[in-house]
């Protein structure tokens, strides 16, 4: 009785408050989670976790950040897609919700390509306080939550923080991304990392200015690997 439960009160809840997908708004069935199953797959992958330490996205930490030594993203970005609307609704219109189903989408596809293989911990790139007050969440925290649920791998949200905020890098250029973001991120926790494997996660890499200023914070631990994980990758 117990293992139905959960069914019942999902279908229930269905019923009462019927879910939308993020994507095309037309309403879920009982078994999708935050997108329905048709504009999931069609949804435009990278498949960047088959060659991850040989990629276009890889390729934007060599010389940048040396402790990155793979990357990969599960769908490309585009302005006005449907991949950012995603992302809209998860930064922007209070889904944290939409953050934790993806996830766990993402950690089903990487995970069957080994993409985990040797990770110890899952670090989200911290948001700044003022920001995550306003929002009320960290994008990265939820998606790493999904990741988690389907991995079983520890989420460490204290390796990291941000000092402060200066300016959104959407509007900025790939030298003006780097500026904006140097040394905005500083160690949080005396936790010894040395010869750990850390999978830094975020919602979208670009320049991967953000990403890399994190990788150069961690940069102190002899022996260390990074990892990075996203949701969207922007081609360039």
């Amino acid at each position: 009785m117990s293992r139905m439960m959960p069914s019942l009160w999902s279908r229930f809840l269905d019923l009462v408050a019927p879910r939308s997908c993020a994507v095309c708004g037309c309403r879920l069935g009982i078994s999708e989670q935050g997108v329905c199953s048709s504009c999931y797959l069609h949804l435009p992958r990278t498949t960047y976790q088959f060659s991850p330490y040989d990629n276009p996205m890889t390729q934007l930490f060599w010389g940048l950040a040396p402790a990155v030594s793979r990357a990969a993203a599960l769908f490309f970005y585009e302005p006005h897609s449907e991949v950012a609307r995603l992302v809209y609704d998860l930064k922007y219109r209070d889904r944290p919700d939409i953050g934790v189903d993806i996830g766990r989408m993402m950690a089903e596809e990487m995970r069957m390509a080994g993409f985990f293989d040797g990770v110890d911990m899952i670090v989200p790139v911290p948001l700044a306080p003022k920001r995550q007050r306003q929002r009320g969440y960290n994008q990265s925290e939820r998606l790493a939550q999904g990741l988690h649920e389907v991995t079983g791998l520890p989420v460490n949200t204290k390796v990291l923080c941000r000092k402060g905020f200066r300016q959104s890098q959407t509007a900025l250029q790939r030298h003006q991304r780097q500026e904006n973001v140097a040394d905005l991120f500083a160690l949080r926790s005396t936790i010894d990392l040395a010869g750990k494997h850390l999978l830094l996660v975020d919602d979208v890499c670009t320049t991967g200015a953000t990403l890399a200023s994190c990788a150069d914070a961690l940069n102190v631990f002899p022996g260390l690997r990074i990892s990075i994980l996203t949701l969207g990758f922007t081609k360039s």
